[in-house]
């Protein structure tokens, strides 16, 4: 990661995602010693008429938030701002310049909302920093009871380093351990069921050469960040499916990447970038990579 002082940014718009969304970053900048920024985008998209932005309630709205997040966390440096510009669009920028932008995965209000395919999907998509989405249901639980990282990895080599950097210095933040992904080969498209010559010395050679690609991957992090415990989870099967498998039950965040090289207008992600975002309950951080 580029820019360690760089703050860890939440966009809030006064529903209880958002509420989830701000206590979560709250809590991963007072474990990463960073300081917190509240974010408002408070110009309006209405389909008929001109905008006719509320900026007395926007400011409110962040007062009334700066207040709660400074009473429940005293040492941590908080700071507000509006943007003065659609949320898609000012939240994308906010993402740009921040260590990492949190958003609630659901919600819509009055003033303006962060629903996951109108604003969530497009900044997820176009943002160059890590974009993390936070669901009420998952707080609780994720903060409390999880104990780990999960990374999904995808490609292995250079272009694995931010998602494990991002991976690696988040469990090394909050005392966790790092469970890294990877599914291997192709599963039928018409069943779930392992073949019936998965044992066979050619599915075992891919296997073996599969494991030692992701040990060899997670060899300089395990040096770089020695108190953490790193899970190797190799398995074959579709990567969405073993990925969110992985995730059902310990994990306190889902880290996933998503390619630079995608078209300017496109709103793709990826197929396990989707299935996380959609179905996993802890928050979801999707993480840029060339």
């Amino acid at each position: 990661m580029n820019g360690a002082d760089l703050p860890i940014a939440v966009g809030v718009d006064g529903s209880k995602e958002s509420k989830a969304a701000c206590e979560w970053a709250a809590h991963e900048a007072a474990y990463r010693a960073l300081p917190l920024r509240l974010v408002h985008a408070w110009i309006d998209e209405p389909l008929y008429a001109p905008p006719a932005p509320e900026r007395e309630a926007a400011e409110r709205l962040l007062d009334g938030c700066e207040a709660e997040v400074s009473e429940r966390f005293p040492g941590l440096t908080v700071t507000t701002e509006l943007l003065p510009a659609t949320a898609a669009a000012g939240l994308t920028e906010e993402a740009d310049r921040s260590e990492m932008l949190v958003l609630g995965s659901r919600g819509h209000t009055a003033i303006v909302g962060f629903l996951l395919g109108s604003v969530g999907l497009p900044v997820i998509a176009h943002a160059t920093h890590p974009v993390v989405l936070v669901r009420p249901v998952a707080l609780e639980s994720s903060i409390e009871e999880g104990d780990e990282v999960v990374v999904g990895l995808k490609d292995l080599g250079p272009a694995a380093s931010g998602v494990l950097d991002f991976a690696f210095t988040s469990a090394a933040a909050r005392g966790a351990a790092v469970r890294a992904v990877r599914a291997w080969g192709e599963p039928s498209l018409f069943g779930a069921d392992v073949p019936g010559d998965l044992e066979s010395p050619t599915h075992q050679g891919i296997e073996e050469r599969e494991g030692l690609a992701l040990a060899g991957a997670l060899d300089p992090w395990r040096q770089r960040f020695p108190g953490v415990p790193v899970v190797e989870h190799l398995r074959f099967g579709n990567a969405s499916e073993v990925l969110l498998t992985a995730a059902a039950f310990r994990a306190a965040l889902v880290v996933v990447g998503r390619r630079r090289r995608r078209p300017r207008l496109g709103l793709r992600v990826g197929p396990v970038v989707h299935a996380a975002l959609h179905h996993a309950r802890p928050p979801v951080a999707v993480v840029p990579y060339d």
